[in-house]
């Protein structure tokens, strides 16, 4: 017991220092409880083939297949298109899809979508992006409570209520709470976001999270033709900016818009050379090179335009180097290759978690498969969508949920706080679960604080002998409330810079949220889910 207190207190600390990797802090817990003997190696490592593992990764692959078949691109699109709405309806509206958006493909993949959108809709609405961004970021936060596959967190409770005693929550039971919280969320944003939020000038958004469209348009400028991006950029078709290799065979070949690539029958659209709006010529006077035309040199840009497969296996080629790579352009239009496909698999993933037809690490393998055969998502893009830190960092800390309970601590923590408290209420009880749970979520992984007060939960449920669901599910509230520090989850971090916010700049409009998610966790759960 005394070596997993100390494992735990270890792994805290370095997630709170955030001077090692965070990967290199979690694969330290399970080579700990073996090294303690604590665990044996089977135990200490059986995260990484536990079924909720599994079933989180799967589920990486379906967000980038929303997202490269533009789909997350075409929502982003309405609004933009909705930036003339007052203030107000601006507000309501990125938050509305922010939380819709993060219940399917999680909370850091909606916010990385809207981000740029809600940067272009507030700018051409007059309005500072301060007063926007730290809402998208909440609002991501609240949405992940409206499924079962909204979070990890959300997935990790349920299977715990599961084997627990109790039994695994439904696709969309999470909603009976989440759905509330959505709504009193977007309010106090809307009541106090003007008097709560700092007035701050952005800082530059980096050009690598800037809307695919925003880098087509400045082609505009720097290419001598005139470029019409809404028929280059469609489903089928699109263009990419090569740069001419060093040594490659394309140095000294003629060349002009119009003309085809010899590889893959591109079509050049438009040529650029080291600034110049219109390259001088290459060739002696004698021999001239004929107007419009450009003999190419190592560095050159060209502009070409073909169907998509065409244009990712173009640039592989030694020849040229991709400014952008085909498929991360590709993100950028609305409704792309695939998009109905993908949607039809997200249906059947949906109504198959939400039947309990199938075990959730089946239906998210078969999706993730299905997408692959369908030819939405590559093998490599599949694997490259994969979030590592997060599929490592789950495998890595289940072990020490399961050490909790084997070694007698989460026993220690629940005695104490019974002799402490005398007479416990399962109110009580609750309310101390879930004010450690949100303490620790504002400065390490929500992930972690819930494999880590999980198994606690479970005891003191155990212990006053009353249902284990309400625990689970407070535990996912309070997971869910990471508003105060720009630490307490990526999607608070992504929007740190472009907002020109500070540290202290969270916790005033957090902390009125961060309470309604405490009351809500603690007074609201149990009407539902019974003690």
């Amino acid at each position: 017991m005394l070596a997993t207190f100390a494992v735990l207190a270890l792994a805290v600390a370095g997630f709170m220092t955030n001077r090692v990797p965070l990967v290199v802090v979690a694969l330290f817990v399970p080579v700990a409880l073996w090294a303690t003997g604590v665990l044996t190696l089977n135990e200490a490592l059986q995260g990484f083939s536990d079924p909720i593992t599994l079933f989180i990764a799967s589920l990486f692959v379906l967000s980038e297949a929303l997202d490269a078949t533009g789909i997350t691109a075409w929502i982003g699109q309405q609004l933009e298109l909705r930036s003339s709405l007052s203030r107000t309806g601006l507000l309501i509206t990125i938050m509305a899809i922010a939380a819709a958006l993060s219940a399917v493909i999680s909370i850091n993949g909606a916010v990385a979508a809207l981000l740029p959108v809600v940067v272009v809709a507030t700018a051409r609405a007059g309005i500072i992006p301060s007063h926007m961004l730290i809402p998208l970021a909440f609002a991501a936060s609240a949405g992940s409570l409206l499924t079962l596959t909204g979070t990890p967190v959300n997935i990790i409770v349920s299977d715990l209520s599961a084997s627990s005693g109790g039994r695994a929550f439904g696709y969309f039971e999470f909603a009976l709470v989440g759905l509330p919280l959505v709504v009193v969320t977007t309010l106090l944003v809307v009541l106090l976001g003007r008097r709560l939020l700092p007035k701050r000038a952005p800082e530059r958004l980096a050009e690598a999270g800037a809307d695919p469209r925003a880098r087509v348009r400045s082609w505009r400028e720097s290419y001598t033709a005139d470029l019409d991006t809404e028929r280059l950029f469609t489903g089928e078709m699109g263009a990419v900016e090569v740069l001419v290799a060093p040594r490659s065979t394309l140095i000294g070949r003629i060349v002009s818009p119009g003309m085809t690539t010899r590889q893959e029958d591109l079509v050049i659209v438009a040529l650029h050379r080291g600034g110049a709006a219109a390259p001088a010529p290459d060739t002696a006077p004698e021999d001239p090179v004929p107007p419009g035309t450009l003999m190419l040199r190592a560095g050159d840009s060209v502009l070409v335009h073909g169907p998509w497969d065409a244009l990712n296996r173009y640039v592989q080629s030694s020849d040229v180097i991709a400014v952008e790579p085909p498929h991360m352009l590709q993100r950028g239009v609305p409704l792309g290759r695939g998009w109905r496909r993908c949607l039809v698999v997200l249906a059947a993933t949906i109504a198959l978690l939400a039947t309990g037809f199938l075990p959730p690490v089946v239906v998210g393998l078969l999706a993730a498969a299905a997408l692959v055969l369908l030819g939405v998502v590559t093998v490599p893009q599949g694997f490259r969508a994969i979030s590592w830190n997060t599929v490592v960092l789950i495998g890595a800390l289940i072990p020490l949920s399961s050490a909790f309970v084997s070694s007698g601590a989460a026993d220690a923590i629940a005695g104490v706080v019974l002799d402490a408290a005398g007479n416990v209420s399962p109110h009580l009880a609750l309310l101390v679960i879930c004010v450690l749970a949100l303490i620790l979520g504002q400065f390490i992984s929500n992930v972690a604080t819930v494999l880590v007060m999980g198994p606690v939960a479970v005891t003191f449920a155990q212990t006053l002998e009353v249902s284990v669901l309400p625990f689970m599910m407070g535990l996912s509230v309070a997971g869910a409330a990471a508003f105060l520090t720009p630490i307490a989850t990526p999607a608070n971090l992504m929007v740190m810079q472009p907002g020109g916010y500070r540290f202290g700049d969270y916790w005033r409009l957090g902390l009125p949220l961060s309470l309604v998610f405490l009351a809500a966790s603690v007074l609201y759960v149990p009407l539902i889910w019974r003690f």
